[in-house]
């Protein structure tokens, strides 16, 4: 036993203390970032980091997978707020994403994210990243006026001087903002590139947040036009956790939106996860496998958590999982390491997060969109044909002018109907053989499956089989055939003898027919 802890004291000093110190870095300034953009206190989305780095962490089977708010859920919880009207119906609801996600580990239920058809997916991260780029504009403008996008951006093109509503929206603006967005841009994207791998060993949105910081501290030395403004800058009271407002669960059963919005939440967050997971087991060098259903059940209590603190929904987050996978993770220490990191940062030191512009987290946010709508992966769907580009582009133009819910629906219902119209064309195929004594002759090949979704198709494809001919039905291969289509041969078996038409069936059973009373 004093060897087995002995062994993993030297494993967290020596990989899971440092990998957990790098994640965090990561971490802090996308749990600010994404509290920002959804719409909730701050504090919220550093209470989800820290839940999701020391609670789930716990319970999860994952060694290197890191959770914490998600960027891909921004849209939604920021839709949720005005749906359900409250902050606390908010965290009532992911309260009950948190419950569903424990169902579903607890029953065992986790497959079910495999029958969504990766175009859907693609498309609802690529809606995600669009309104999460559009809503960070703003801050990342300095803009001081509401409604950015409707009496802001869209006046400049109204009716009358268009020079005066440039100079008015000039007035709104904040030069220091957007020369911190630029500089925050520039980092970020020469940091991705690959030329600048021995800069990777420092996490990117460390280096904005620090950047941005310094670059403020420069504009007192400036005018006044560049200095930011107090609510440019992030704010958090000193005794954080005195104004955590706890939400009152004895409504959770007054309003069913709070159950609706709940279970959309799980469901997305439980894609979200297993995706995440997925991807993070192929970044292990050790190809340890996550289990998934377990995964979820720590996941489900994580969220159970985060709803009676008020903190935002957690999920696994591809990006912290690869930067503890990077940093040399080697056990969940380092995640539990990241969420004790953040908690002491909340706790001691809130002075420093408080002097971090608005507008170098947006700029991390913007990218974040960037990467999840890159327009590689729009041409990337166009070249795999219309049937994957159609329910792509359908789920990101629902999405953008519905919500989330009824986008994904929309997809799901596209990619099925191209699911349904292949079937009909697979399942069988009719050719044209060499003519036998003058007589022609053609072979209809049943393939492994044949369902009644090509009763349609087969029953016009005899229809059209020519008088005075010969008709070979193959039906050796299949494994399964629907009642229907044997009724549909059955059937044309009998024309087929006013048509003159020779049929011959090979390994297809006749059946009785099942004569309908008038």
């Amino acid at each position: 036993m004093k060897r087995t802890i002995k062994y993993y004291r030297i494993i967290w000093l020596k990989y899971d203390l440092p990998a957990g110190l790098s994640v965090f870095l990561v971490a802090l300034p996308l749990c600010l970032g994404i509290a920002l953009a959804s719409g909730v206190p701050l504090y919220s989305g550093l209470l989800s980091g820290i839940v999701g780095g020391i609670v789930v962490s716990l319970v999860s089977g994952s060694q290197l997978a890191v959770s914490g708010p998600a960027a891909g859920l921004v849209a939604l919880v920021a839709a949720s707020i005005i749906s359900l009207g409250d902050m606390s119906s908010l965290f009532l609801a992911v309260l009950v994403a948190g419950i569903f996600q424990l169902l579903i580990g607890i029953f065992r239920l986790a497959s079910f994210a495999n029958y969504f058809p990766s175009a859907v997916i693609k498309g609802m991260m690529a809606a995600i990243g669009i309104i999460l780029i559009s809503k960070q504009i703003p801050l990342a403008l300095g803009y001081n006026q509401p409604d950015f996008w409707t009496s802001g951006f869209l006046q400049l093109f109204s009716a009358g001087n268009f020079l005066g509503n440039i100079s008015e929206f000039n007035h709104h603006i904040t030069r220091g903002a957007i020369l911190i967005t630029v500089i925050s841009l520039v980092i970020l994207f020469r940091m991705q590139q690959d030329s600048a791998k021995k800069l990777k060993i420092i996490p990117a949105p460390l280096v904005v947040v620090v950047v941005a910081v310094l670059t403020n501290f420069l504009y007192t030395y400036f005018t006044s036009e560049t200095l930011l403004k107090h609510n440019q800058l992030v704010n958090i009271p000193p005794n954080v956790f005195h104004d955590i407002k706890f939400p009152d669960v004895s409504n959770l059963f007054s309003n069913f939106k709070i159950w609706k919005e709940g279970i959309v939440i799980g469901m997305l967050a439980t894609l979200e996860t297993l995706l995440c997971i997925e991807a993070i087991d192929k970044l292990d060098k050790r190809n340890r496998i996550t289990p998934i259903n377990r995964e979820l059940v720590a996941q489900g209590v994580g969220n159970m958590v985060c709803g009676i603190l008020g903190a935002l929904p957690v999920t696994a987050v591809v990006v912290r999982g690869a930067a503890n996978a990077d940093a040399g993770g080697r056990t969940k220490m380092s995640a539990f390491t990241h969420g004790l990191f953040l908690l002491l940062a909340v706790v001691f030191f809130p002075f420093l997060l408080n002097m971090i512009p608005y507008a170098g987290l947006a700029a991390i946010l913007i990218i974040t969109g960037y990467n999840l709508a890159k327009p590689q992966l729009f041409y990337g769907m166009w070249k795999l044909g219309l049937k994957q580009f159609l329910p792509f582009l359908i789920t990101i133009i629902v999405i953008l002018l519905t919500d989330l819910l009824v986008g994904v629906c929309i997809g799901l219902i596209i990619a099925v109907y191209f699911i349904i119209q292949d079937n009909f064309r697979i399942e069988f195929n009719l050719s044209k053989l060499q003519s036998e004594n003058a007589k022609e002759t053609y072979f209809l090949k049943l393939h492994t499956s044949v369902s009644f979704l090509n009763k349609v198709k087969l029953r016009r494809t005899l229809d059209e089989i020519p008088e005075n001919c010969k008709l070979i039905i193959d039906g050796s291969e299949t494994k399964f055939m629907d009642y229907d289509i044997q009724e549909i041969i059955t059937n044309f078996e009998i024309s087929a003898n006013q048509k003159k038409i020779e049929l011959e069936l090979r390994g297809i059973e006749k059946i009785a027919l099942v004569k309908t009373a008038h």
